[in-house]
């Protein structure tokens, strides 16, 4: 069993039956007393954002989660279905546990990671960048600016981002998911 000192940030733990992700730790030695780790864990399935206080050395149960590939099929109300690359079998994940900010980069036959537990996907993720086309744009003026000026762009999955003033409707664009951000444009 792994201790506090083995915390790294996406490390997963079973706390209570639950699986938490650490996205934070502080190892935290105060001038008097014994010291401790400090952490922010993030549920798993359900996404909710805790804080925890460990003592240093206290031992923890650690849980190895695997990633297999699943394809985007089709939602049906607040079920989004994913087919296992590796089984073919369809699974339905809910709209609340993929949450808002993948929900709007998300289309059909999209390849996503599934991560697995105990033989079963329990929640997908999105790749981290993904090509989109733009649905919709107003148009860009020369000499709008001096430099970096930026416009809406709204995506074919409704998604909106800032983009520069030379996108187009039509151009297919590589953004970053996370940050909701303009990286490229993949054609002219």
């Amino acid at each position: 069993m792994p201790s506090t000192a083995d915390f790294r940030n996406g490390m997963v733990l079973e706390i209570d039956g639950e699986l938490w992700a650490i996205t934070y730790f502080q190892h935290v030695k105060p001038g008097k007393g014994g010291a401790f780790v400090r952490t922010k864990l993030k549920n798993v399935l359900s996404g909710a954002v805790v804080d925890r206080t460990y003592r240093a050395g206290e031992r923890v149960t650690s849980v190895r989660l695997e990633r297999r590939p699943v394809d985007y099929s089709y939602s049906d109300g607040d079920l989004y279905y994913f087919m296992d690359q590796e089984t073919f079998d369809l699974i339905p994940i809910s709209r609340e546990m993929l949450g808002a900010s993948q929900l709007k980069y998300l289309k059909e036959n999209m390849q996503c990671e599934g991560l697995v537990h105990d033989g079963d996907v329990i929640s997908v993720e999105l790749p981290a960048f993904v090509e989109l086309e733009v649905a919709d744009a107003d148009p860009g003026f020369r000499g709008d600016t001096a430099q970096g000026a930026t416009k809406p762009a709204t995506l074919e999955t409704g998604a909106v981002v800032q983009v520069p003033l030379f996108v187009e409707v039509g151009n297919v664009l590589r953004i970053d998911r996370r940050e909701d951000k303009y990286l490229t444009r993949v054609n002219a």
